[in-house]
């Protein structure tokens, strides 16, 4: 019976998981298509490369994607089999909620280790290769392209503008060409009409025809300069297209963001950058010996007032320096303050950057396990929900599991931002979402178990009934009285 049971759940809850598993990661993919639109259109990009574009995308998503699939089939699951009355036969025959919710959790926990497999192992290769891609598409130029009567501008240089392209494609009429010549007018060359085509060495050649060309020579300071205008018949123009070409940037340029590390490398390289706290207060020491001579002395202590031999009839500082040194004495102070304070400053700066460069790693590692475990915390939350509210299909599964997903995604950027900025602790911040909903969970789990009417109706229904009689007899009592 158990072992049906068993059977009986996961599969109702294997379909739902892979349907809202592919739209979550649809809908992260266009996300991410949609915030760097701008830089994909107009690029010329090839089938080969949109594809690896979304694999490496899709790739990078799925640890954000098993949360919420699990979230929203978990409820989707749980709220078909109450809804379908299944849940009651199951409860009816002694069977309690936990024990039905276990098969799940064991899938649950499966698909947290699957989660940080690509976390640790896929996502790092996955995001190196995407910010190289992404890189590539970014900087490569727009793909070339003439339209009729519009200035064409992307051949660095010239400025091009066709008065009519003829359905060959080929065959182009009324030409104008800007040459750009730095430091005097531009050169200009027109023509009635020539012939277009890119050659095998990635050059675009004009064979134009009945034309002129005017231009400028001379020196950028030479007043004296010659204008030169010569018509021709036959005319030929190379412009060089290699700058629209795809260039593939090394993986190696982005490797050394924390990333593209694992749970492994993450470790070395924390214990490669050692104490901080530590290594500024040696540094800072040997940087102030140079200026002050005390500083050398690690456990040199101010002298106590009582110690210290002043004259009587001694009312401040200056008193106890000669006129004639007084200058110095102070000029020397200043410039050794001064250089005191500069140094600090580099050193501050330089613990500054160490120590983001500390929590930035920090984030990464603890990243590598929160994403993993909000899988077990996010079901924790879907399947006592979805058997409270018993409603199947789309709709109210979908809300709860917005809604919930949401705080999540809040909780989770906050908390990283905080211990980016160091307003609280690395564990804390990444912790922060588990820490909220775990409790949310073990609640949900207890309502659950006790058949608690928490998203009824009727049971708010009644309830409202009930406060409202019993606020009339109040007030029928007091006016009474």
């Amino acid at each position: 019976m158990a072992k049906k049971l068993d059977i009986l759940i996961i599969r109702a809850f294997i379909g739902p998981f892979f349907a809202t598993f592919l739209i979550a990661i649809f809908v992260l993919v266009m996300q991410f298509i949609w915030l760097y639109l701008d830089d994909l259109v107009g690029k010329g990009l090839d089938m080969f490369t949109l594809l690896q574009l979304i694999g490496f995308v899709a790739a990078t998503a799925v640890p954000l994607a098993l949360p919420l699939a699990l979230l929203l089939s978990s409820i989707m699951t749980f709220g078909n089999l109450g809804e379908s009355f299944e849940l009651v036969a199951i409860k009816s025959a002694g069977i309690p909620l936990l024990r039905f919710m276990r098969p799940l959790f064991i899938v649950a926990i499966f698909i947290s280790g699957i989660a940080f497999w690509f976390a640790n192992n896929l996502i790092p290769v996955a995001q190196l290769k995407l910010n190289a891609l992404k890189y590539d598409i970014i900087i490569k130029k727009p793909a070339f392209n003439l339209k009729e009567g519009v200035f064409f501008d992307k051949i660095e240089g010239y400025v091009i503008k066709v008065g009519k392209k003829e359905k060959d494609d080929s065959t182009i009429r009324n030409v104008v060409i800007y040459e750009k010549n730095y430091g005097l007018q531009d050169n200009l060359l027109l023509a009635d009409h020539g012939v277009m085509k890119v050659t095998k060495d990635k050059f675009l050649e004009f064979k134009l025809y009945n034309g002129w060309r005017y231009q400028e020579d001379g020196g950028r300071f030479n007043p004296n300069t010659q204008f030169i205008r010569f018509g021709f018949k036959q005319y030929i123009k190379d412009f060089d297209l290699t700058t629209f070409d795809s260039h593939h940037t090394a993986d190696s340029l982005f490797k050394y963001d924390p990333k593209m590390l694992t749970v492994l490398q993450l470790n070395k390289a924390l214990d490669s950058l050692g104490d901080v706290n530590e290594e500024f207060h040696k540094e800072t020491q040997r940087q102030l010996s140079t200026f002050l001579r005390f500083v050398k002395q690690g456990n040199y202590k101010w002298p106590s007032p009582k110690t210290i031999h002043i004259p009587k009839n001694t009312t401040s500082f200056d008193a106890l320096i000669p006129d004639s040194l007084r200058s110095n004495v102070y000029d020397k102070c200043i410039t050794t303050l001064s250089s005191v304070k500069s140094n600090l400053e580099i050193s501050a700066k330089d613990y500054t950057g160490k120590k983001e460069l500390v929590r930035y790693h920090w984030i990464e590692w603890h990243r590598k396990f929160t994403l993993s475990v909000a899988c077990i915390v996010l079901f924790m939350i879907g399947a006592p929900l979805g058997s409270i509210i018993r409603k199947g299909g789309l709709g109210t599964p979908l809300v709860f599991a917005i809604i919930f997903f949401v705080l999540f995604h809040l909780l989770n950027t906050f908390g990283e931002k905080f211990a980016k900025q160091g307003v609280t602790s690395t564990l804390v911040g990444m912790w922060l979402s588990t820490a909220v909903l775990i409790p949310i969970g073990i609640f949900l789990t207890v309502k659950a178990m006790r058949d608690s009417q928490l998203f009824s109706k009727e049971f708010y229904f009644r309830l409202f009934k009930t406060i409202k009689s019993f606020l009339k007899r109040l007030y029928l009592i007091k006016s009474s009285t």
